[in-house]
């Protein structure tokens, strides 16, 4: 399969990159850059990215962890990024009118844009909690319009609009939870590069993997600038905004990476997810 868009006579790799923002920090100095030769880049919600990498519609994409865990024999991780947590992360947050503990045989309404965050809540639930919960696809109006619905998982921006709703609803935060219970870090998402894009293009996949790793160390060193211009997004104050994105963690440390297998051992240990013995990171050879 030929991957990538032709244009004239220069064939474009394409690059997903998750529109909410949590990826900011490297995003906006991504956009300020200007454009990366020979790339174009597709933004969307993780659901979307996850599909159109697993359809060869991306090269590489900034998909969740989830959609990286289901495909791991076709991709490839680009090594030091991820979209992760130490404990509190504020933008996956389950909504409920009754404590956490209390949603045994209710029914949980869950966000259709995200696998990873929807497949941690079952496991916090069912595993961690030992509920069985009834789950359905659903939106944040129906947890007040149906009164059966007891929760709602929002994540994203999404979630952090709905920091300032006063609705005396409990509010659980899922990185805090997983933290709490396995003492690891969350990974989210990671950048995923397609096999038969690795072979196709490897001194194009070398320069964006330079460009992504620039783009993170600016974006670091220049994080109250960011949140200024992106806190009307959601809209948020500038400070809660810097706030909000010193919780984000965009590096995949060894301890990212113990998190990450320990999430799929968990998905394994359920059911209809594939053994993950090692996560299969970019061989640095592409790097020189």
């Amino acid at each position: 399969m030929k991957m990538g868009l032709e244009a004239g006579n220069i064939r474009y790799a394409k690059l997903g990159i998750v529109n909410f923002i949590n990826t900011a920090p490297i995003y906006v100095p991504w956009q300020e850059m200007g454009p990366l030769n020979g790339w174009e880049v597709e933004e969307g919600a993780p659901t979307l990215l996850n599909r159109h990498l697993a359809q060869g519609k991306l090269d590489v994409g900034n998909v969740s962890s989830y959609a990286y865990g289901l495909n791991a024999d076709r991709y490839y991780i680009l090594p030091d990024l991820s979209i992760s947590a130490t404990g509190p992360v504020g933008s996956v947050i389950l909504l409920s009118k009754v404590p956490i503990e209390e949603l045994n045989e209710k029914l949980v309404l869950l966000t259709p844009q995200s696998a990873t965050s929807v497949n941690l809540l079952h496991i916090i639930l069912e595993d961690f909690l030992g509920m069985r919960p009834i789950f359905s696809t659903g939106n944040f109006k129906e947890l007040s319009a149906n009164p059966v619905a007891q929760a709602y998982l929002a994540i994203g921006d999404e979630a952090l609009r709905l920091r300032s709703i006063r609705d005396n609803l409990f509010r659980s935060d899922l990185a805090k939870i997983w933290l709490d219970h396995t003492g690891l870090p969350f990974v989210f998402a990671v950048w995923a590069i397609r096999e038969e894009s690795r072979v196709a293009w490897p001194e194009k996949i070398r320069l964006l993997h330079k460009r992504l790793s620039e783009c993170y160390h600016k974006g670091l060193m220049d994080l109250e600038r960011i949140s200024n211009l992106v806190a009307h997004k959601i809209p948020m104050t500038s400070s809660d905004c810097m706030e909000y994105l010193k919780g984000i963690e965009l590096d995949l440390s060894e301890k990212k990476q113990q998190g990450l297998l320990h999430f799929f051992r968990l998905l394994y240990d359920r059911g209809d997810f594939p053994r993950i013995l090692e996560l299969k990171m970019l061989p640095v050879s592409n790097f020189h």
